[in-house]
């Protein structure tokens, strides 16, 4: 009779204290947390976990400190082994909430909708889930395959489209270079042609010697000039021989004898 109580209150002493030693760690930890100390409050979770491993708790709290480091894949295996401890339909929604959100971040939208539709499951009036589940549904739709056809359809039409515009733009840019130098080179043709005849003006002067090239349309200044002076000396002439003349025919005046 003594050996049995002697029993019953060994079972009892080690009771009291594996739950002074949750109490312990998983404080700890949660401050850690608070704090945004995630690697201590790691380290706190997986000691309370290794301690109570039957505990759902310990698991959780344990894969998200995880999720909150990045480590997406070490915290699914944390959030699945704890769904398996689970009992209380507020742990399994917190727990679906969080794989919900490890999925999210593979882009594994699939998976996250049947995550964040458990997750509703047991708590159908938390706000933030059923965003997720929104969310990770609109994603799902637009990443189908389906979806990624019509996405590679309006890529390739808008390349196409982009690549006819440039061939367009080099077609314009092209033909007006084209017009430039034409208007160009009919500039230097005809400053050619200019200067070729300026040059060949020039080689006649010089074959002339300098001297003035009668003009086409009539005597030049100097002939003309002549041709006056040589009739205005004619008509000299003429007029002093006919008054000579008269002299010799008119009366001579006899002086009076008185």
């Amino acid at each position: 009779m003594k050996k049995l109580l002697y029993i019953l209150i060994l079972i009892s002493f080690c009771a009291n204290a594996q739950q002074k030693e949750k109490d312990k760690f998983l404080p700890k930890g949660n401050e850690a947390f608070e704090e945004k100390n995630y690697v201590d409050a790691e380290a706190d979770y997986r000691i309370s976990q290794s301690k109570f491993p039957k505990k759902a708790i310990s698991g959780y709290n344990l894969g998200t400190s995880i999720y909150k480091q990045k480590q997406t894949t070490e915290a699914k295996y944390q959030f699945a082994n704890a769904l398996k401890k689970s009992k209380s339909k507020a742990e399994k929604h917190k727990i679906f909430h969080n794989l919900g959100n490890c999925l999210m971040n593979e882009k594994d939208y699939e998976g996250a909708v049947d995550a964040y539709k458990n997750a509703l499951r047991n708590n159908p009036n938390d706000e933030q889930t059923r965003y997720n589940f929104a969310l990770a549904k609109q994603y799902l739709k637009n990443n189908s395959p389906k979806s990624k056809d019509d996405k590679n359809k309006n890529k390739d039409q808008k390349q196409k489209e982009d690549q006819k515009k440039n061939k367009d733009q080099n077609k314009d840019q092209n033909d007006k270079n084209k017009d430039k130098n034409k208007d160009q080179g009919d500039k230097e043709k005809d400053k050619q042609n200019q200067d070729g005849n300026q040059k060949k003006e020039q080689n006649n002067s010089n074959k002339d010697g300098g001297k003035p090239q009668p003009n086409p349309g009539g005597i030049s200044k100097q002939r003309l000039q002549n041709l006056l002076d040589a009739v205005n000396n004619e008509e000299k002439k003429v007029q002093d021989k006919v008054k000579k003349q008269k002299a010799l025919t008119q009366p001579k005046q006899t002086e009076k004898d008185w």
